[in-house]
């Protein structure tokens, strides 16, 4: 089964100082914290605060090409979680034929945001995972699939820590 998300927010791993981009799912509460780099975070970033650019970044010159050749991107879908990294594929529309493309997490969504498609997150990768519901830090750490009772315990402190800055975009 596949769950529409919707882009949450990014944020910064206190701990790493790492960007995290948050998938929260669009009819109900759990969020997928997903690890990314520090360029497809600034993409994400500059795309949510419609940020231009004089020259073209990687994922806007993506579009602009696709949007040359008549190609549209209907959906992005996280599809596997396999030794803590996260696949995606980009649909793409070439003349009604769809066509699926591995990809990134973080490049699949900076695509999407660009291009309106729609973002889904395969049910098992959400169980696989390590998701939170958005509610008190109890219930969250609860609700963490697939983690040891030390990596609960770490992730609880980690969130109960965040300060509402550490999201510098929130949606």
């Amino acid at each position: 089964m596949k769950v529409k998300v919707v882009i949450h927010g990014l944020a910064v791993d206190p701990v790493s100082n790492s960007p995290v981009m948050l998938l929260k799912e669009l009819n109900g509460e759990r969020i997928l914290p997903i690890w990314i780099g520090v360029l497809e975070a600034t993409s994400i970033a500059s795309k949510l605060e419609n940020i231009q650019f004089p020259r073209p970044l990687t994922h806007d010159l993506m579009k602009n090409i696709l949007d040359f050749l008549g190609i549209r991107i209907p959906k992005i879908e996280i599809v596997d979680l396999r030794e803590n990294t996260y696949y995606a594929v980009i649909t793409l529309d070439i003349q009604g034929e769809l066509v699926d493309i591995d990809a990134r997490p973080s490049d699949a969504v900076a695509m999407a945001l660009r291009t309106g498609a729609e973002i889904f997150v395969n049910e098992e990768v959400l169980q696989k995972s390590q998701t939170f519901a958005e509610s008190p830090i109890k219930e969250a750490q609860e609700e963490i699939v697939g983690a040891t009772e030390e990596e609960k315990e770490k992730l609880k402190e980690i969130l109960e820590e965040l300060d509402p800055k550490h999201f510098k975009y929130k949606m």
